[in-house]
């Protein structure tokens, strides 16, 4: 596997060297185009140090989009994206070594017993103490007695958190999270976002979901995608003080109506 292993610790500077003072996510007119479509429009938005931020928006409102140029998957056709002070474009090794990314379908090899692959993601990350990131990202998903298994005999729940253990091995200061709990039953959505929470302790979260009493659980912030637009950003109260439905709105209520306003103002 040597020709296709990326060391990002050797482009990892020491904390007295990284950058102070800056967000944890930071969009800028972000534009991402697919030849006359246009996916993402002028998206902007900040995520401080700490922060477990919910993305929501409905199906191609742009969301998934925006999380795969955050990790550096997909190019910005324009405007500028910095990850813990790292610019994704200019500096890419130095910002994709602080970002875990889990997407909606995680790549994993079913053949494959959770530590195999877990050594072999810990490779392909260059991480230089393989065992001691693969030990501590084990226990932080609980994953110890599942560790020796096939990951294709392993449930939605468990084969989630080996996504997230790999997401996690390099230790990085931000997580980018696609639908972590799609799929998932009712208990194992309350095992994923517990697992989540425990995860924010330490690093900075951007989440996409549907369920949006998770967002209500367990998000400090919302930031509102409609159309490939950011049409709303803030905390639950910011948000409701934008919408007709009063202080005792849900999220859904909020949700639907400031991304109803958004299709309106757009016009077809």
């Amino acid at each position: 596997m040597d020709s296709v292993e990326v060391d990002f610790n050797q482009d990892r500077p020491a904390a007295s060297a990284r950058p102070t003072g800056v967000a944890g996510i930071e969009v800028q007119g972000l534009v991402k185009q697919f030849g006359p479509v246009t996916a993402v429009e002028s998206a902007s938005f900040q995520i401080q140090p700490g922060e477990i931020v919910g993305l929501l928006g409905h199906n191609g409102a742009g969301k998934t989009t925006t999380m795969r140029m955050i990790c550096g998957v997909l190019p910005p056709t324009a405007g500028v994206i910095t990850v813990a002070g790292y610019d994704i474009v200019t500096h890419r090794r130095q910002a994709a070594a602080r970002v875990g990314y889990l997407p909606e379908s995680s790549p994993l090899y079913p053949e494959m017993r959770v530590r195999e692959y877990l050594g072999f993601r810990a490779r392909l990350y260059g991480v230089q103490d393989a065992k001691a990131a693969i030990e501590k990202s084990v226990d932080r998903c609980g994953l110890e007695a599942a560790s020796s298994r096939l990951i294709g005999q392993l449930s939605r729940g468990y084969r989630q958190r080996v996504g997230l253990a790999a997401a996690i091995l390099h230790d990085p200061e931000v997580l980018v999270l696609d639908e972590a709990t799609s799929g998932l039953d009712p208990l194992q959505v309350i095992e994923v976002r517990k697992l989540i929470e425990e995860l924010s302790s330490d690093r900075t979260i951007l989440l996409s979901t549907h369920v949006l009493s998770e967002v209500e659980t367990i998000c400090d912030r919302v930031v509102l995608f409609a159309r490939g637009r950011v049409v709303a950003e803030g905390d639950l109260e910011t948000l409701r003080s934008r919408s007709k439905s009063g202080a005792g709105a849900s999220l859904e209520d909020v949700f639907v109506e400031l991304t109803a306003q958004a299709f309106l103002e757009a016009g077809p």
